[in-house]
């Protein structure tokens, strides 16, 4: 049998490790939601492309506005 202390430090023990797997949760989910965000910004930003170069502005004006590199911006003009 356990005595009262060893029951106390395996209570404590086993505390420990779910409030260290409940802040990994919590940590995975906002890491997560920072990655879904910044794809959000990143798709709409490459919709926006062929909207702006129809506007005439030039390839390294898109890519300044919008915060993209010119390759990207000029790989969707050439899809277009």
């Amino acid at each position: 049998m356990f005595s009262l202390d060893e029951l106390k430090q395996t209570q404590y023990f086993q505390d420990v490790r779910e409030e260290a797997r409940h802040e990994g949760r919590q940590e995975g989910i906002e890491e997560g939601r920072e990655e879904g965000i910044e794809q959000g910004r990143l798709n709409k930003a490459l919709e926006a492309v062929p909207r702006l170069l129809a506007l005439g502005l030039s390839v390294e004006q898109v890519a300044s506005a919008l915060e993209l590199e010119v390759k990207q911006v000029r790989a969707i003009q050439k899809g277009r």
